[in-house]
């Protein structure tokens, strides 16, 4: 319970210290200036939230990372750890589909939009469609992003339905898809749960989908195979195993 209460300490602490920089990030000239400021902020935040957790990171397959252009990242959801995991794992700045409830937070949501994320409206078909169309046009600007196609973390550890529609944002666009396993993240906290422990989280980062067909579900069908072959185990109490 120590470790729990200094994190969500750090957390909101942190969140108030961070007010100026904030101010100073609303003011700058350009989105470019921006995603600068926003990405250096998160990533020693995201390392300094993931080392309070006792997390250990181990990432694989760097090399296969695109040296140029655009790219979607398609992962799998365990946690709400995944976010910062992916902006200290990955050496690139990275925006998120994240969902409509986090624009609501506070200075959270300044920060966001700095890193280009793009919030979905689940209740809303026509609002999806629109931040679709939005995300792809920020592909096209050389933003990178991340999907979890699973819409939801999940409960178990287990990778569930990949909604196909997100892969609009790669043929909308051109950008290369790069699916990432994350194993692990659910040790840290669970679904449903406040509790924070210590866990090992290996991210694997697979060579370039390349899509051969326009059928998204078979697509995202084949990506979610991809992803699903660097995920070990899961015990019946929702532990990954080690």
């Amino acid at each position: 319970m120590l470790r729990t209460f200094i994190w969500f300490v750090y957390f909101w602490i942190s969140l108030v210290s961070y007010v100026p920089s904030y101010l100073k990030l609303k003011g700058m000239p350009s989105d470019e200036a921006r995603l600068i400021a926003a990405e250096r902020r998160a990533r020693h935040w995201s390392e300094t939230l993931l080392k309070l957790a006792g997390t250990h990171i181990e990432v694989k397959g760097l090399d296969h990372l695109p040296k140029e252009g655009p790219i979607l990242f398609i992962a799998n959801h365990q946690s709400n750890f995944d976010i910062p995991l992916m902006i200290a794992s990955l050496p690139v700045p990275v925006g998120f589909v994240a969902k409509l409830e986090l624009e609501k937070m506070p200075f959270v949501n300044g920060w966001m939009k700095a890193l280009q994320c793009i919030f979905i409206d689940r209740s809303d078909i026509r609002k999806q469609v629109r931040a679709i169309n939005e995300g792809a046009a920020r592909l096209k600007n050389g933003y990178h992003i991340v999907l979890f196609p699973e819409g939801t973390r999940s409960a178990d550890g287990k990778i569930h339905d990949f909604k196909p529609g997100g892969l609009k944002l790669a043929t909308k666009s051109g950008a290369t898809i790069v699916p990432i396993t994350i194993d692990g993240s659910i040790g840290i906290m669970q679904k449903g749960s406040l509790k924070i422990k210590p866990a090992s989280v290996k991210i694997t980062i697979h060579p370039p989908y390349q899509m051969e067909t326009k059928d998204t579900v078979a697509n995202m069908t084949m990506i979610k195979q991809q992803i699903s072959t660097a995920l070990e185990g899961v015990s019946t109490d929702g532990e990954a195993i080690a």
